[in-house]
C-alpha cells in the first residue's frame, strides 16, 4: 500500500526495472502511489508477479533501436515520470574494444535516453509538470580503465541531462541524474565467487579490496537508497532541483 501517496495520479515509466536498481526505483514509486510501467527482460512468471505486487504494467521493448524506443513510449502512454535506467557494460582495452559492443553500449546507455526523453517531453510540457531521472554512474564524474564505452556513455548522460534541464527550466519539468557507485545487486553478488577464484582471494578481500576499493565508506549502495532518492526528486519540494548529478557512491567521487 502507498506509504504517503505523494505520487498518486502520476504515471512512472522505469526502464530496466525487472531487477536491480530499476526494480528498487519502481517499487519506491509504487509505494508512493504512482502508476508504474515496468520495462525490461526476464522470467515471464517473475515479471507477472512483480506487476501484481505493484499493480504495474509491463512493456517489453528493444531499447537498442529507435523503433523499439518509440514502441515503448507509445505503449506506455503519456508519462509524468521517466526513469531511464536500462544499461549495459563491457570491459576491454580501447585498442581491442569490439566495435559492436561500443555501438550497443552507446545505443542503450545514451541514445535510448535521448529517444525516450524526446518522446516524453511534449506531454510533460503540456501538463506543466514532469520528472526525468537518468541513472548515470560514478563513471559520469570519473573514469576507470578498460571501460571506454561505458565511461563515454555515462559522461554523455551527465551532459544530456544538464542540457534538457536548461531547455525545460521554465516548464515545470525537471531533469536530474543519479550516479551510484557499486550497488549491492544480485549481479554484483554473483561476480564474487568468480573473482575469488580468478584472483585467489577470500570473499572479504574481493568485497573490500576489489569491489569497494574506491568507496571510502566500504559499504555497498543499497538499491532502496537509490529508490528513495528518485522519489525525493519527484516530490513537489524538489521542483527547483534540476540539472543536478546526484552522487550516491560512498564518497568515491569526493576524492
Amino acid at each position: 500500500m502507498p506509504s504517503s501517496a505523494t505520487l498518486s495520479g502520476k504515471r512512472a515509466l522505469v526502464t530496466g526495472s525487472t531487477s536491480g536498481i530499476g526494480l528498487a526505483v519502481a517499487r519506491a514509486m509504487a509505494e508512493e502511489g504512482a502508476e508504474v510501467v515496468l520495462s525490461g527482460f526476464g522470467d515471464e512468471a517473475l515479471i507477472a508477479s512483480l506487476c501484481e505486487e505493484m499493480g504495474a504494467r509491463h512493456v517489453a521493448a528493444d531499447l537498442m533501436s529507435q523503433e523499439g524506443c518509440e514502441a515503448l513510449m507509445d505503449q506506455a502512454g503519456p508519462v509524468d515520470i521517466l526513469v531511464n535506467n536500462a544499461g549495459m557494460q563491457h570491459v576491454s582495452p580501447v585498442d581491442e574494444f569490439p566495435v559492436d559492443k561500443w555501438h550497443a553500449i552507446i545505443a542503450l546507455n545514451l541514445t535510448a535516453v535521448f529517444h525516450t526523453t524526446r518522446l516524453a517531453v511534449p506531454a510533460m510540457k503540456e501538463k506543466g509538470w514532469g520528472r526525468i531521472i537518468n541513472t548515470a554512474s560514478a563513471h559520469s564524474k570519473t573514469a576507470s580503465p578498460f571501460k571506454s564505452a561505458y565511461n563515454a556513455s555515462k559522461h554523455g548522460i551527465d551532459g544530456f541531462t544538464k542540457t534538457v534541464a536548461l531547455e525545460l527550466a521554465q516548464t515545470g519539468v525537471t531533469a536530474n541524474c543519479i550516479s551510484p557507485g557499486y550497488v549491492w545487486t544480485p549481479l554484483i553478488e554473483g561476480q564474487i565467487p568468480d573473482t575469488m577464484a580468478a584472483r585467489d582471494l577470500t570473499r572479504d578481500e574481493v568485497i573490500n579490496d576489489v569491489l569497494l576499493a574506491k568507496q571510502p565508506t566500504k559499504k555497498f549502495v543499497q538499491p532502496a537508497e537509490i529508490g528513495a532518492l528518485a522519489v525525493f526528486l519527484c516530490r513537489e519540494e524538489a521542483g527547483n532541483v534540476t540539472g543536478a548529478n546526484w552522487s550516491i557512491d560512498g564518497g568515491w567521487t569526493a576524492e
